[in-house]
């Protein structure tokens, strides 16, 4: 039978001054309880408790010296609130630990990365149709999950995070992990990140089992609250950057022109001219052109049809129609004519190395852009056009920018350009209060009247406004 426990006056250091020599308890809960044991110099505080989840004894965790001399906090010491405060926090640690174990093996940052990136790999593979490993697999690799030495590449250590378990997850240590990245990384690149590892922490939320869900039911509020600062902290870095990407037609007109040089010059065959001046005629994202359909370039209506961007939850289904100029299709009859509606609409050649050469490579076949090999010769481009600065972003920018200054809709702009009015709004509000400025301006009249008008020619006796 189990004995009653008898409860102390220990909550003042005077009601433990009249206490014996030995240990006393006050309860915290059914079953723990805070311990004071008095010695013949000082007392201590400790807490036992007790769980179903590893037997039915009482573990006792040490908490600290306590302070016999007055009530309040004091550093080396403790006050009993100090001290009771602390052993509730012990032992709701230790209970969510033993929980954890009972529910089977921990689920850490690091399994719930690992999970995220096999998902993440396997999705980008299906796209392009061969194994590849995904931008975000290398972006977390690198900086969450560590990495092995690799050609010339350092061994690169795991990040603290990666071993902290989903349950014991804390504000603290999101805030940490992100304070912790390099300063030079990139604004754009770290928000990518940033957003990486948010998804891969909620995607594991649904895989938990009820009790490990039990264990932290704040989980998803912790990864929120941990991420929320950073976004709004990086907005002001990626509207700057933007500042300089908005082209005048002058400015396109010069990279454009160097894209058809460098495309003669690199026996492109005219491949890279028409990549580049789709994207500077309808300002989508290279990873929307380049998955782009022969149908899709509606010589009739005049306008081509964007796929939708993988960006986003979900992704955005179907396609947007973009009008275009004659001199955009013209540029593009070339990959139209004669190719089935459903081939891929911009390919160029890939090249392979001669059988007795290393040195003489030759065309082997055509296929569809792939993810990053506008780089090298839009760096060609820029130099050419003498923008070594620009990015292929800025025609995306540029675009934006021209609808908002033509007076179109912020909803219209956002439409065409398969993007939301919020981030409109908060990327591009420099240029829309612009814009509106212009329209208000438009409206102005005359109001002040002038020199030798008689009160009788603007309005009655009564002071009512005549009629015209």
């Amino acid at each position: 039978m189990a004995k009653t426990l008898t409860e102390a006056q220990i909550t003042t250091a005077k009601a433990r001054s009249r206490l014996d020599l030995g240990v006393h308890w006050r309860r915290l809960d059914a079953e723990a309880h805070l311990g004071y044991r008095k010695g013949n110099q000082s007392g201590v505080w400790f807490v036992r408790w007790r769980n179903h989840y590893d037997g039915a004894n009482y573990k006792q965790a040490s908490l600290g010296i306590a302070n016999d001399v007055n009530d309040k906090p004091a550093e080396g010491t403790l006050t009993f609130e100090q001290a009771a405060k602390l052993a509730r926090e012990s032992v709701t640690r230790a209970r969510t630990e033993a929980a954890a174990q009972a529910a089977g093996p921990a689920p850490t940052v690091r399994t719930a990365v690992e999970a995220y990136i096999k998902k993440r790999d396997a999705r980008d593979s299906r796209r392009v149709g061969r194994e590849i490993r995904s931008d975000a697999g290398h972006r977390l690799r690198r900086y969450v999950l560590g990495q092995d030495e690799r050609g010339h590449q350092d061994a690169i250590e795991a990040a603290p995070l990666a071993a902290v378990a989903l349950h014991a997850l804390k504000e603290d240590d999101l805030m940490t992990w992100r304070e912790g990245l390099p300063e030079e990384l990139k604004a754009t690149t770290k928000q990518r990140l940033i957003n990486d590892l948010k998804a891969a922490l909620n995607g594991a939320w649904p895989r938990l089992s009820e009790d490990q869900k039990r264990l932290n039911p704040t989980f998803l509020a912790i990864v929120r609250g941990g991420f929320k600062a950073e976004r709004m902290d990086d907005d002001d870095e990626a509207s700057v950057a933007r500042d300089n990407q908005i082209l005048t037609n002058g400015q396109i007109g010069a990279l454009l022109l160097a894209a058809r040089e460098i495309d003669i010059e690199q026996e492109f065959e005219g491949d890279l001219y028409r990549i580049v001046v789709c994207l500077a005629a309808t300002g989508a994202r290279y990873a929307q052109v380049r998955r782009m359909r022969v149908g899709d370039a509606q010589r009739t209506e005049r306008r081509l049809m964007v796929p939708g961007s993988y960006k986003g939850r979900g992704g955005n289904g179907g396609s947007v129609p973009v009008p275009v100029g004659a001199d955009v299709l013209e540029v593009l009859l070339p990959a139209i004519t004669g190719r089935p509606n459903e081939a891929t609409l911009f390919e160029r050649w890939a090249y392979e190395q001669e059988p007795d050469n290393i040195i003489a490579w030759k065309k082997s076949e055509r296929g569809p852009w792939k993810k990053a090999e506008i780089h090298r010769p839009w760096q060609l481009i820029r130099d050419r056009a003498g923008m070594p600065e620009v990015i292929p972003y800025a025609f995306r920018h540029s675009s934006i920018v021209r609808g908002l200054r033509k007076g179109l809709p912020i909803q219209h702009v956002a439409k065409l350009h398969n993007t939301s009015v919020k981030m409109i709004e908060a990327h591009y509000a420099k240029y829309i209060a612009t814009a509106l400025e212009d329209l208000a301006r438009a409206a102005v009249v005359p109001l002040v009247p002038k020199a030798g008008m008689c009160c009788r020619s603007r309005g009655g006796h009564d002071g009512r406004a005549q009629e015209a």
